[in-house]
């Protein structure tokens, strides 16, 4: 084993330091972009409905579009990071993702813009399952929750700002394709500021580049724990078959089941919010409540950020999703509610769910081993984006034809899902190295 301890001067400490700082923004650069690629649908689509002259099917297919490219995406891309490596992907996926940016000012067909956002969907499914892991293989046990879950932030800061520049844009009778185009200029930024980073030491290791791995890791990993971890990397092939193995499986249907039942409530009613709460009595358009929801729950992932590295991973992940399933049967059964009363229990649902997702995406890059944490990752987020795309793509039809009602109540369901089996299989990670987490499961 390489000696660092003589290596380990002040300066140096600064440059991992900040190294860390930069790959955690790049990383969660790309979350950002997906929460604006899919909040900046909900201000445009009626305007694309009229123009396009689209069917309540049709508007529910583009709001999914994104979201069933990220079906494909997320198990591609994880098996190629998987296989070529967490660098060359984490260049590429943004390389497409601009593509299909700019590609769409430049549609005139509904069928062209479901085409254009399940490409973009695609690239974003990729980031999912290339971007995390990255971020788990390099960042310290320490921060290892912080660091990732910042991801979630940046995706409700960029949900959050796709709805404020959407409006904005609309009341000045800005064109849609102009208005989803605006997610270009992130994206370019994005990419320019990923250039240069290096590859996975744990990666390395586990392709059996030794010296290479141990170079990286002295160069880029502080904590000297972290550091003789890697080194316990074993090189080991990873086959998709190895994510229900006997090891594996309860990790795998944790994540793929905790994950869906998490996102698949809040993009059905975060994406049309504005229009759910204008049904409920809160403003003619419901803006002014689509923002106070999306905003409360930048709030709540902000929480669990704070607090994810102090108070551990099942306590951000359990309570939270009873309390959203409450919040929401109480929705679904008290028809005559006070607009306010409904408000203030779209807002705690916004709160407490935005406080498990956080988990969504740092699960699956500690319980999962190095050699399957990309398709694993990608694996979930594809049962995840199931959930969503059908929520997404289904709410408008439930709202229309069950009622409100009924459709709060069947979120309700999927969220006392989410629950039970968070009770029974979500472990506790916290402070622990990767090695000894992928070795237990969920055990």
């Amino acid at each position: 084993m390489t000696n660092t301890a003589v290596e380990d001067t002040a300066p140096r400490s600064v440059d991992r330091k900040r190294f860390l700082v930069r790959l955690t923004i790049v990383a969660s650069g790309g979350m950002f972009i997906d929460g604006y690629v899919l909040g900046i649908v909900g201000p445009v689509i009626a305007a694309i409905t009229a123009d396009l002259n689209m069917s309540v099917y049709g508007e529910g297919l583009i709001g999914a579009a994104a979201l069933i490219g990220i079906f494909a995406g997320g198990p591609l891309g994880g098996w190629l990071a998987d296989k070529l490596g967490r660098k060359p992907m984490f260049t590429a996926d943004l390389a497409i993702f601009v593509a299909g940016s700019v590609l769409q000012f430049f549609v005139d067909s509904s069928w062209q813009l479901f085409l254009v956002r399940l490409l973009m969907g695609v690239a974003i499914g990729a980031e999912y399952s290339i971007g995390w892991p990255l971020m788990a293989e390099f960042a310290p046990a320490r921060l290892r929750g912080r660091c990732m879950s910042f991801a979630e932030v940046a995706w409700y800061i960029g949900f959050v700002a796709a709805f404020v520049v959407g409006y904005v844009l609309m009341a000045v009778d800005t064109d849609w394709r102009v208005i989803l185009g605006t997610s270009t200029l992130p994206a370019v930024l994005l990419f320019l500021g990923r250039l240069g980073v290096p590859e996975s030491p744990r990666w390395l290791m586990n392709k059996g580049r030794v010296e290479e791995a141990r170079q990286i890791a002295d160069t880029y990993i502080e904590d000297v724990a972290d550091r003789a971890d890697i080194t316990g990397e074993q090189e080991r092939q990873g086959t998709f078959g190895m994510l229900f193995s006997p090891q594996h499986w309860r990790a795998t249907a944790f994540i793929s089941v905790f994950w869906f039942c998490t996102v698949t409530p809040y993009f059905a009613i975060a994406t049309f919010s504005a229009s759910v709460l204008s049904q409920y009595g809160l403003g003619e358009d419901g803006l002014a409540g689509a923002i106070g929801v999306n905003g409360v729950a930048l709030v709540g992932v902000v929480v669990s950020c704070l607090l994810i590295d102090r108070i551990g991973r099942r306590a951000l992940t359990i309570p939270q999703q009873w309390v959203c399933a409450v919040v929401l049967v109480v929705i679904g059964l008290w028809a005559s509610a006070p607009p306010l009363v409904v408000l203030a229990c779209f807002l705690i649902f916004a709160f407490a769910n935005a406080m498990c997702t956080a988990l969504t995406g740092v699960y699956p890059g500690e319980v999962l081993p190095t050699e399957v944490r990309g398709i694993g990752t990608g694996f979930a987020t594809a049962v995840s984006r199931v959930g969503a795309g059908l929520g997404t793509f289904l709410f408008p039809w439930s709202m229309q034809e069950l009622g409100a009602g009924t459709t709060m109540l069947i979120a309700a369901g999927v969220c006392v899902v989410g629950g039970a089996v968070s009770q029974v299989l979500a472990p506790e990670t916290v402070g622990r190295n990767l090695n000894e987490i992928s070795s237990a499961g969920t055990r």
